[in-house]
C-alpha cells in the first residue's frame, strides 16, 4: 500500500489549462451552437488578431483566424499621387468612375490645345501612367490596385480626341457620350481589352486596357461625331 501511495505521488499531475478569455469563451459559445454565427464570425472583416475563438471541429484545441483580411498599407510619393490623380482614386465608392470623371475635368483643360499638342499630351500621359501604376502596385503588393486611376483618366482624355480633331471640343451631349461609351468599354472590356488585361504584366497591364478602350470608345465616339456634323 506504501509501495503504491509512493508511485501516486510520484507521478507528474497534468497541468491545467489557464482559462480563455471571455470574449473568446464567449465567441467559441456562440459559433460552437450556431453554424451561421461561426460562418459569419469568421469572415468577419477587421476583426483584430485577439478576437479568436477554439474551433468546433477540433475540440476547442486549434484557434482558427478570420478568413477576410484587407491590405491597409498606404504607399507614398510622387508616384502615388500620379497613379490615384491626386488623390481621387481614394474615392470610397467607384473609384473608377471617379477617375474618368476626372478625366472630363482635365479635358476641359486640355481641349484648348491644338490637336497634335492633345495627342502628345495623352501619349505622354499613358508613359507616366504606366510608371507611377508599376510603383504603386510594388508599394502595396497589389496589381491593379482600385485605388489606381490613373488608367482611366487617360482612357477618358483618348476617347474625346475625336471631339478635338472634329473641332466639336464644346458639344456637352457628345461628351456625355464620349464618358458613357468609355465606362461601358471599360467595365465590359471586350475581347482584346480583356486579353491586354490578362497577358500585359506590370504597370502596363495596369494602364493599357483602359488606353485601348479609350480608343474604342474614341473610334465609337468620332463616328457618332461626323454623322451628327454631318
Amino acid at each position: 500500500m506504501l509501495r503504491r501511495l509512493a508511485g501516486s505521488l510520484a507521478e507528474p499531475r497534468p497541468r491545467r489549462r489557464p482559462p480563455l478569455p471571455s470574449s473568446t469563451r464567449a465567441a467559441g459559445f456562440l459559433t460552437r451552437q450556431r453554424p451561421a454565427m461561426r460562418l459569419l464570425w469568421s469572415r468577419a472583416p477587421g476583426l483584430p488578431s485577439l478576437w479568436r475563438f477554439p474551433s468546433a471541429r477540433a475540440g476547442g484545441n486549434r484557434i482558427e483566424t478570420p478568413l477576410h483580411t484587407r491590405n491597409t498599407s498606404r504607399p507614398a510619393g510622387l508616384a502615388v499621387w500620379i497613379a490615384t490623380f491626386f488623390g481621387v482614386g481614394y474615392c470610397p465608392v467607384a473609384p473608377g468612375t471617379a477617375g474618368a470623371a476626372a478625366g472630363l475635368v482635365l479635358y476641359a483643360a486640355l481641349s484648348g490645345l491644338s490637336p497634335m499638342l492633345y495627342l502628345l499630351t495623352c501619349v505622354a500621359l499613358v508613359f507616366l501612367g504606366i510608371w507611377a501604376a508599376e510603383e504603386f502596385s510594388r508599394q502595396s503588393g497589389i496589381h491593379d490596385d482600385g485605388r489606381i486611376v490613373i488608367d482611366e483618366v487617360a482612357g477618358q482624355l483618348l476617347s474625346l480626341l475625336p471631339l478635338v480633331f472634329l473641332n466639336r471640343r464644346g458639344s456637352i451631349p457628345l461628351v456625355v457620350t464620349g464618358f458613357v461609351l468609355f465606362r461601358v468599354l471599360d467595365v465590359w472590356k471586350p475581347g482584346p481589352v480583356r486579353w491586354l488585361e490578362r497577358n500585359l504584366s506590370g504597370g502596363a497591364g495596369v494602364v493599357m486596357d483602359d488606353v485601348l478602350a479609350g480608343v474604342f470608345a474614341a473610334a465609337a465616339l468620332g463616328a457618332i461625331a461626323w454623322k451628327w456634323q454631318a
